[in-house]
């Protein structure tokens, strides 16, 4: 028996492993998966545009207000979920990574960097996912995945280095660090939620962490003011509608239902292609534009998470059983 934050854990205890039956099956995670990443690649340049205008504490608790509001008329219609004694430990470790100290590392992250370098820091995820896996749950970490974490840091080290002050990243060492931290944050959340996600709606958890956001950064917003909330340009405003209603709510309900319908380490994989997104969205929408090291240093993080993913992955007990009794046709 193992024990993780004080909650008894067990292997039994882990959710049955989602076995595809039919082509739609296997077609709608895939779905869920590529909105999830379309709406966090373009969140970048969104949130850096709000920041342009508002502070960094107020722009968040926007973000969860709007996903709450937009949440709201939905919440009674959701299954009950199946509470377990020691739930509520590893429902306040969702909250607390994620929307707490994610949201809080990266707000203040995306305003000391670009959104170019932020976004392409977010590829280091799933390889956070995996070492997470192999500390907490104890799955099996292979010495590919262990090198592919190591440079995967030397890349975001080379990133930080090659990056100079401007006026969209005054202080883009600052700002990375804070990025890593907050993808550590998004890492263990997840590991959280596919925990809980046999007994829990991914819609339940998705609106649980906006209303537990909203409350949790109102004294920030509160003490960053109001002041020019009546002339905000209407780009800053519709840039914090589309992060409360589009990321907030949207991305992270989507990537949550795949998360449902899928191993978590397969789902943690489609945020390889979040970097990708945020260069593009970055370019178009903010002309911001990386030197040349930093060029190197995003093909070096890329070049570490698609190590990792050409190995062979090792197959769990409970998946081989369910490979054994649904066999591929």
């Amino acid at each position: 028996m193992y024990a993780v934050l004080g909650v008894p854990y067990r292997p039994t205890d882990l959710p049955e492993p989602f076995v595809p039956s039919s082509r739609a099956s296997r077609i709608i995670p895939l779905l869920c998966l590529l909105g999830a990443v379309l709406f966090w690649g373009t969140s970048f340049a969104a949130t850096k545009t709000a920041l342009d205008t508002f502070p960094p504490m107020t722009v968040i608790w926007l973000r969860m207000v709007i996903a709450t509001l937009v949440f709201a008329p939905v919440w009674f219609f959701l299954p009950k979920p199946e509470y377990r004694r020691g739930d509520v430990k590893w429902l306040a470790l969702v909250v607390l990574l994620q929307p707490c100290i994610y949201y809080l590392a990266e707000g203040y992250a995306i305003q000391l960097t670009t959104s170019s370098a932020a976004g392409v820091i977010s590829a280091i995820v799933p390889l956070l996912v995996a070492a997470g896996a192999w500390l907490f749950l104890h799955e099996h970490l292979s010495a590919r995945s262990m090198v592919a974490i190591a440079i995967s840091l030397v890349g975001v080290a080379m990133l930080s280095a090659g990056g100079h002050s401007q006026a969209s990243a005054p202080n883009p060492v600052l700002g990375n660090i804070l990025e890593v931290l907050a993808m550590v944050s998004a890492a263990g959340a997840m590991l959280a939620i596919k925990h809980l996600s046999a007994r829990y709606n991914p819609w339940f958890l998705t609106g649980l962490q906006a209303m537990v956001g909203a409350v949790f950064f109102l004294p920030g917003a509160i003490a960053g003011g109001t002041t020019g909330w009546a002339t905000a340009p209407t780009i800053a405003w519709a840039s914090v509608a589309y992060m409360g209603t589009f990321v907030s709510l949207g991305a992270f309900g989507l990537y949550n239902t795949a998360v449902t319908m899928m191993p978590a380490n397969r789902a943690a994989l489609s945020i390889n292609l979040v970097p990708a997104v945020a260069l593009i969205s970055g370019w178009l929408v903010r002309a911001e534009a990386l030197t040349p090291l930093q060029f190197v240093a995003c093909a070096v993080i890329v070049g570490a998470v698609v190590l990792s993913e050409t190995g062979e992955a090792p197959v769990a007990p409970s998946e081989a059983m369910a490979a054994a009794e649904f066999p591929a046709e």
